[in-house]
């Protein structure tokens, strides 16, 4: 899993790395140009067979600085190489300095004004800013970005246009992009949204929140060796290649291998009334399919002849009063529960809710066990432990946490997910195209559905419901790291959205899902 930074903690990085000795801030920026302009041919293989044209736009700053490096090295190929400074050069400073000192020792330097009336080279960089400013860019650069992105190039293929470490006007903490005030402004007007964003030495957790370019980031590393890694509460993004995954898996869930079906875990899935199952039977199926060794559906005595007929694999059980669920959770056998999908919203789900969680087992809560503790959430949290899991979509978020919901600029998405499970006690998985799942002592895991990953069908009725029956098929072996199992769980939900493709259904999920687990080796 790739750790995810804030600019706060790059810039400590970098600075230990100094103060150790084991680099220089001009060395620094040397391995920044070089990557990339590696990365950049590698992405686009093209533009290593021959000279090409390309502008590069700088700010005053170490941004605008790998900015120098970057031209210096296209023209060392033979490119022809424009460079845009913003501000005056002779504020230019420290590293950023030598570097536009020996790019002026060879080639002219422009200033930014000049970039608007310019032919749209076949390569646009973007060096203005990069993680330093925290506020939209200037209007004399986000014209010239636009003035020279605006068309194909004369010359050739089309233009290309690349960001160096992040998007100038782009929060690497919270994701999304400065916009100016007032809000007439137009704000696609202050997106770059270039085609690839360059990032060095370990991706940016913006980047992740919101898609800052039009393909996923690339990393590049700058000599930064692993004990100048920032410290603090570790946030990593759920991805990597395929021979990660088969291993994430098996450390997850320890191969799978159980002998016996108790030994994968009894999971009980509470459901509703009459007309009101479907959530519930598709929480079901999908804990089944994610490996719970049984499963039971509890549901009110006249909604068991509907659920009767529809269910196979599954048992059923009658489940009236809360005192009926206590009868049933007598069995030390049932490991794990699910309450919340079509379960209705009130007093009866508040004490169904407190009866699952006496006692020793994993408690999944989405939806409707969510919504009805809105009105007094400290009632709720007061139950918890680290083995329950709360899967709030933005909504169900801000019914329990209002304050954090109404974060704008001063939380991200992370740091919000972060405070819930510290204040609740409990992993907290908070949905989005951005799944931010976080635990009690502060570690947060992000799963990007962004970018390649995207998973636009997974905006379908009932998906949610899947996704807590996933994690409660997979917590229900006992074991098993809570956190890690909701994390995994996240990822296989988008992960079968993708393998589906089109014209998916919530339905269609669980089973999708072991063609997933089958490319996995499970």
């Amino acid at each position: 899993m790739e750790r995810l930074l804030t600019a706060a903690e790059m810039r400590e990085t970098e600075k230990a790395a100094m103060e150790s000795g084991e680099t220089s801030g001009r060395h620094l920026m040397e391995r920044a140009g070089e990557g990339a302009v590696a990365a950049i041919l590698s992405e686009w293989p093209d533009l290593a067979g021959g000279p090409h044209r390309a502008a590069v736009l700088c700010g005053p700053g170490n941004n605008g600085g790998d900015g120098f490096v970057v031209a210096r090295l296209l023209a060392d190929r033979g490119w022809t190489v424009e460079v845009y400074l913003y501000g005056d050069p002779d504020r230019v400073a420290g590293d950023a300095r030598a570097n536009l000192e020996a790019w002026t020792a060879r080639h002219p330097l422009q200033p930014m004004e000049q970039a608007a009336g310019a032919t749209p080279p076949d390569l646009l960089i973007d060096a203005m800013f990069g993680i330093g400013v925290s506020r939209p860019i200037p209007d004399l650069c986000m014209q010239a970005w636009h003035a020279l992105a605006a068309s194909d190039a004369p010359s050739g293929p089309p233009g290309r246009t690349v960001a160096l470490d992040c998007p100038s006007g782009f929060d690497v903490d919270r994701g999304g992009y400065f916009l100016p005030e007032p809000e007439g402004n137009d704000p696609a007007a202050w997106r770059l949204l270039p085609d690839l964003c360059v990032t060095f030495h370990a991706a940016k957790q913006g980047l992740f929140l919101d898609e800052a370019a039009r393909r996923p980031p690339r990393v590049v590393a700058i000599g930064l060796a692993e004990h100048a890694a920032a410290t603090g509460a570790a946030t990593r993004l759920l991805s990597g290649d395929a021979a990660e995954q088969r291993a994430w898996y098996r450390r997850v869930t320890g191969g799978d291998e159980h002998l016996h079906k108790y030994d994968r875990g009894h999971a009980l899935v509470l459901g509703g009334g009459p007309g009101k199952g479907g959530a519930a039977r598709m929480a079901a199926r999908a804990a089944l399919r994610a490996g719970a060794g049984l499963v039971t559906v509890a549901v009110p005595r006249d909604a068991l002849p509907e659920n009767a007929a529809q269910l196979n694999a599954i048992m059923l059980s009658a489940m009236d009063t809360p005192d009926d669920l206590d009868r049933l959770l007598e069995d030390g056998r049932l490991s794990a529960v699910c309450l919340g999908p079509g379960l209705g919203v009130g007093a009866r789900t508040r004490e169904l809710v407190r009866s699952a969680l006496d006692g020793d087992r994993r408690v999944v809560l989405d939806a409707d066990a969510l919504t009805s503790f809105r009105e007094a959430p400290e009632t709720l949290f007061e139950m918890l432990n680290g083995d329950c899991v709360l899967t709030p979509h933005e909504g169900e978020f801000a019914r329990l946490f209002p304050d954090l919901a109404e974060r704008g600029r001063s939380l991200s998405k992370i740091d919000a997910a972060r405070q819930a499970a510290a204040r609740c006690g409990a992993v907290v998985l908070l949905k989005g195209a951005a799944t931010v799942i976080a635990d009690p002592e502060g570690t947060v895991g992000v799963h990007a559905a962004l970018y390649d990953r995207r998973v636009p069908q997974l905006a379908t009725a009932g998906a949610g419901d899947v996704l807590a029956g996933f994690i409660t098929g997979l917590c229900a072996a006992p074991g098993r790291d809570t956190r890690a199992v909701t994390e995994l769980a996240a990822w296989l939900h988008a992960e079968s959205a993708r393998t589906f493709g089109p014209g998916l259904i919530a339905e269609d999920l669980p089973d999708e899902l072991p063609k997933v687990l089958a490319a996995l080796g499970a």
